[in-house]
């Protein structure tokens, strides 16, 4: 028995498929690459760092200077953001409690008293700060990705870990309460990411 010839229909149907599976994988690979955010080096981030016009007039920084990445420049409350940090940086800076509680939640607040926080900030000195990311969290809350330079007695460190200076980088929790942005207690567990100078 002889098979008969395949017909005209089944010859163009391998290449079609072919075709069909080509483009599919193709467009697929394109718009990964167009659409992912690439995975950029620490100094190319801070080649394009923004430095808010306040901090940039020739004169040194502020003790609480804030710079901003161009994507976190981008959202809607980041001069909000900035102006909270700024102050948040500078109280520690200047050792200033009072200063500090307007930039604190209640509850953050009630975690540090005025004698443990002084305690906790006597020789600290921080500096570069920069918010790489700010993300909307549930409700009306923030979460920013900031990170910042610690500089301070080894014995007033960390006892996880006792450096003199520490570059640190943590997602700080920031919710409207009394009608103003202030930074949340942030949840406990393991330390946030940290590295020596």
């Amino acid at each position: 028995m002889t098979t008969s010839a395949p017909s005209s229909r089944q010859r163009w149907l391998v290449p079609v498929v072919v075709v069909v599976l080509s483009v599919t994988v193709g467009g697929g690979l394109l718009a990964r690459e167009l659409y992912r955010r690439p995975d950029r080096p620490a100094d190319e981030i801070s080649a394009s760092v923004v430095t808010p016009s306040s901090a940039g007039s020739g004169a040194p920084a502020a003790s609480g200077a804030v710079r901003m990445t161009p994507d976190a420049m981008a959202h809607p409350q980041a001069d909000a953001v900035r102006k909270l940090l700024e102050t948040y940086f500078a109280a520690i800076n200047d050792k200033q409690y009072t200063q500090w509680l307007k930039a604190v939640s209640q509850e953050r607040a009630s975690q540090q008293p005025a004698g443990e926080w002084k305690a906790g900030v006597r020789s600290t000195r921080d500096t570069d700060a920069l918010v790489y990311r700010i993300e909307r969290g549930a409700g009306s809350s923030l979460r920013v990705l900031v990170g910042f330079t610690s500089e301070q007695d080894p014995k007033d460190a960390p006892e996880f870990f006792p450096e003199s200076c520490i570059k640190w980088r943590l997602v700080l929790p920031m919710i409207v309460e009394r009608g103003a942005l202030k930074i949340d207690a942030v949840d406990p567990g393991p330390p946030p990411e940290h590295e020596k100078c």
